[in-house]
Parts: structure tokens; sequence; C-alpha cells
């Protein structure tokens, strides 16, 4: 799917996955020898994650039900757990440095 940022009017992801059970969330990223520019994962729902087996950093966004960013973790790096933030429904995990000037208060949309 193709994850817009609607307030910066640019495209964060366009080959982004959607993971939407538990086998899917569970597994997420690891194992994953790395992301491609305009790759990321879709985990929903989902209100925090680690980053165990991991091999390289995440830019984390945290989203409301409505798609709004709650909060930017840049450079999220390998075997942590991030924390859990409150009223998260779904995080987008992108390469590092992808989210770009993504802010709290900035409206993610998908498409595809």
């Amino acid at each position: 799917m193709i994850v817009r940022n609607l307030s910066l009017g640019i495209v964060l992801g366009d080959r982004v996955c959607r993971a939407d059970t538990f086998h899917l969330r569970l597994l997420g990223l690891m194992f994953c020898p790395h992301l491609e520019p305009g790759q990321g994962l879709w985990l929903e729902p989902c209100s925090q994650v680690h980053t165990h087996f991991m091999r390289f950093p995440l830019d984390l966004l945290f989203l409301d039900p409505e798609g709004r960013v709650l909060r930017v973790l840049p450079h999220f790096p390998p075997w942590r757990i991030s924390p859990r933030v409150a009223g998260a429904r779904a995080v987008l995990q992108l390469p590092a440095v992808a989210a770009g000037e993504t802010r709290p208060g900035d409206r993610l949309t998908t498409s595809g």
C-alpha cells in the first residue's frame, strides 16, 4: 500500500505491507536484512513495538485511529522495546530517515 503524509504532501512509502494479524504483527520485520526506500510495515492494532532480531534502525510513527501521528521515534535502534503510546491504534515502521519532517499532529492516509 501507499502511505502519504497529507500534512506535508509527501509519500512516506509506496511499498508498505500491512500486518493486521497476531502472527504478522509478532514477526514484523524480524530477520529482515534491510528495508529499501519506499518499503515499510504498518502494524494494526498496535501501540508498542520491539526491534528484537533486527539489524538496522527504524523510524517509528505511532498513529491514532484517524491516522494522526501521536509520536515519532526516529532512528529507533535494534534490540529495544518502544514505549507504549497511549491512544495509538497503529505503528508505521519505516527505514531510518524515511519519516523525514513528519511530526506529531500530521495526518497519514493509506491507499492500495
